[in-house]
C-alpha cells in the first residue's frame, strides 16, 4: 500500500475586491511509496508548497483527497500530523532556545516520555553533525548547521514522511552538497521524503522519482532518467545566436538534427534568439551547425553539447527555462 496518495487536489485561494481567485493547485494526483524519495520539481509559484501545506494540513484542501498511511488527513488531521515531518522553507527555530532545548521540547510536544526525547535528541545531534552545537542559540549557526538541526527537529518523533520544503534555499554550494549527502544517508536508512525543489540538480541526484510541475498541474512524472530518456536525440545542443533571418529551417534540415526547439528568452533577450537542438552526434556534426549557422548571416554568442539533462526535460515541455 502507498504510504501517500494525493488524489485530485485542487487549491483555490479566493480573490479580493480587486483580485481575481487564483488556483495554486489545480487537480494534482501522485503516490509515494515507503522508503521513497519522491520530489517536486518546478518554479516558483508552480503550487509544489501549496501542495506541500494541503499534504501537512498546514493548508486546506478546495477539493480533493489526501491519504497518509491510509488515514485521511482532512477528516482526521490530528492523526495525520503525527506521521508527518515538515521542513519548511523559513528557519523557524525558536532563537530563545538552545539546539538540544529546540529537540528536547519538540519530543515533549508529540509526548515522547523524558528519557527517550533525552537520548532521541542526542542521537539526532550527532547524526546531524551539530552535536558540538547543541549549547548553542541558533542565531549562533550557520545557515546549513540551522537547516541540519530543523532536520533533527523533524525527525524527533519518528515520522513515517518527511516533507523537505525547498530545503536548500539560500545555502551556499558546499553546504547544499553536505545536506545532500546527509539526506541521502536518511533515506538509505528508510525515511520517505517528498521533496519540493527548483534546482534541477538537487531533483536529479536525490529523487528516485519526481514530477514536475507548472502553474499548478503535473506536466509528467517518472525517474529523471526515464524523463532525460523522453527527449528526442542522444545529446542537446544549445545555441545562442542573433541572426538576420529565422536560423530554424537551416539547421532542421543538417542530418543528424532529431529535433529543434526556440526556447523563450525572458525580456527582449538582446535581440538573441536561443535554439536547442536535439541531434545525434555524428562525425562532424557540430562542424556542420557551425557552418549554417555562419552561412545564414548569424553571430554565435554560445554554444554547448551536453548530455540530456532535467532542464532540458523542463524546457521541451514548457517552452522556457525554469524561472525563479
Amino acid at each position: 500500500m502507498s504510504l501517500l496518495v494525493v488524489d485530485d487536489l485542487v487549491k483555490t485561494y479566493p480573490g479580493g475586491r480587486k483580485s481575481p481567485p487564483v488556483e495554486a493547485v489545480r487537480g494534482v494526483s501522485f503516490s509515494v511509496e515507503p522508503g521513497e524519495f519522491f520530489g517536486l520539481l518546478g518554479p516558483n509559484g508552480a503550487g509544489k508548497s501549496t501542495t506541500i501545506g494541503c499534504i501537512s494540513t498546514l493548508v486546506r484542501p478546495t477539493s480533493g483527497r489526501i491519504l497518509v498511511d491510509g488515514v485521511d488527513i482532512t477528516r482526521a488531521p490530528a492523526e495525520g500530523k503525527r506521521r508527518i515531518a515538515v521542513v519548511p522553507q523559513t528557519r523557524n527555530l525558536d532563537h530563545d532556545l538552545t539546539v538540544r532545548e529546540l529537540l528536547v521540547y519538540h519530543g515533549r510536544y508529540f509526548g515522547l516520555p523524558s528519557a527517550e526525547r533525552e537520548a532521541r535528541a542526542d542521537r539526532l545531534l550527532e547524526e546531524m553533525q551539530v552535536s558540538d552545537k547543541a549549547s548553542a542559540k541558533p542565531s549562533k549557526l550557520s545557515g546549513g548547521q540551522q537547516q541540519r538541526v530543523m532536520i533533527a527537529r523533524a525527525l524527533m518523533h519518528d515520522p513515517q514522511l518527511v516533507l523537505l520544503d525547498e530545503p536548500t534555499t539560500g545555502l551556499d554550494p558546499q553546504a547544499r552538497r553536505l545536506l545532500w549527502g546527509t539526506l541521502h544517508e536518511l533515506h538509505g536508512r528508510g525515511i520517505t521524503f517528498i521533496l519540493t525543489t527548483h534546482y534541477m540538480e538537487e531533483a536529479d541526484r536525490l529523487c528516485q522519482r519526481l514530477a514536475i510541475v507548472d502553474h499548478g498541474r503535473i506536466l509528467t512524472l517518472d525517474t529523471p532518467a526515464a524523463l532525460k530518456k523522453t527527449l528526442p536525440g542522444a545529446q542537446v545542443l544549445d545555441l545562442w545566436v542573433r541572426a538576420p533571418e529565422p536560423l530554424a529551417p537551416r539547421l532542421e534540415s543538417i542530418p543528424g538534427v532529431q529535433n529543434l526547439e526556440r526556447v523563450e528568452v525572458e525580456g527582449d533577450g538582446d535581440g538573441l534568439e536561443r535554439l536547442r537542438l536535439f541531434v545525434d552526434p555524428k562525425d562532424g556534426l557540430l562542424d556542420r551547425v557551425l557552418h549554417s549557422v555562419r552561412d545564414g548571416g548569424a553571430d554565435l554568442h554560445h554554444v554547448n553539447l551536453a548530455q540530456p539533462s532535467l532542464e532540458d526535460v523542463y524546457i521541451h515541455l514548457t517552452g522556457k527555462e525554469l524561472r525563479d
